[in-house]
């Protein structure tokens, strides 16, 4: 392989700006990406499904810009917010989740996924392996999933005893005034869906290859017990409903409206400003007579199958 040439060849200002745009395009390519693999056909003509999705990705975008926003104000002024989501399987919940991350850095916005709890964290505290993910000043968590497992699957599936389940919502009010008086920012997200739009989402699973991996044992059990987890969240909803950290109901039968729904409301939650940075100018590169690439064996490339 000949060497690389010291000096990189110019590009004139037309051609930066088309690979600025190219670049900008591959950005909103993975959002795409991403809409293709939950889609399915919406009603209407071809023109009414063209304007709601070019509607839709707008309004998308220009959120997501002021999270950016708000992702700096929390980093900058030290903030610490806790986001839960929680509802059904197949309420759109991880969706949510993507479209807030997606454009923010994962050392300010992070997600928290747990598994269920090991053999050893059965013996502790119930709360305990949720506070080591709490954030510090400057941090935002959004957990898929929460605390809220006790008053949900696993009362419903009888993981836990009376005694834990009462326990735990004695302990919950507590728990989060306690996080609010800490100076986190607690929100709580309840993704509504119908009987319905379930069974559709979980059939659409069930025959497409690249989603069945989403299926589990125990979503088809929940599904089965569609009347007891409706039980077991009213249950949850009268005996959480503070003032400290609300239950906020996100009507999720319309996948692209509780996105937007939900991450307009989430920023309505902060008083957050456009932090003012100084402009960034990139300092040309340095260049040293006789420099040369050292030239790299064929084999360690990738083969370029596309």
């Amino acid at each position: 392989m000949p060497p690389m040439t010291a000096r990189p060849t110019s590009i004139d200002q037309e051609e930066l700006l088309a690979r600025l745009h190219l670049d900008l395009i591959d950005g909103y390519d993975e959002e795409l990406e991403m809409e293709f693999e939950d889609s399915r056909e919406e009603p209407g003509t071809l023109e009414e499904r063209r304007a709601s999705r070019h509607h839709y990705f707008r309004e998308l975008f220009r959120l997501q810009g002021e999270l950016v926003k708000l992702q700096d104000w929390v980093a900058t002024t030290g903030q610490k917010a806790v986001i839960l989501f929680e509802g059904r399987d197949a309420a759109g919940k991880g969706g949510v989740i993507k479209r807030v991350v997606q454009r923010l850095n994962p050392r300010v916005c992070r997600t928290v996924a747990l598994p269920a709890p090991s053999d050893r964290e059965k013996t502790q505290w119930y709360f305990q392996r949720y506070v080591a993910h709490l954030p510090a000043a400057g941090e935002i968590v959004l957990f898929d999933r929460s605390w809220y497992n006790r008053a949900g699957v696993e009362r419903v599936m009888g993981f836990c005893s009376d005694t834990e389940y009462e326990e735990f919502f004695r302990t919950v009010p507590e728990f989060e005034r306690m996080l609010v008086r800490s100076g986190i920012r607690l929100i709580k997200y309840w993704f509504s869906i119908s009987d319905e739009e379930q069974q559709l989402r979980f059939l659409a699973r069930i025959h497409d290859p690249l989603k069945q991996w989403k299926l589990s044992p125990m979503d088809m059990e929940s599904r089965r017990r569609w009347e007891d987890y409706t039980r077991a969240k009213e249950v949850m909803f009268e005996r959480t409903h503070i003032p400290e950290a609300p239950w906020w109901v996100v009507q999720a039968v319309d996948k692209k409206k509780a996105r937007l729904n939900c991450i307009d409301h989430l920023l309505s939650q902060f008083p957050y400003e456009e932090v003012q940075r100084p402009p960034v100018h990139l300092p040309e590169r340095q260049h040293s007579d006789g420099y040369q690439r050292n030239p790299l064996s064929v084999e360690m490339f990738v083969p370029e199958v596309y």
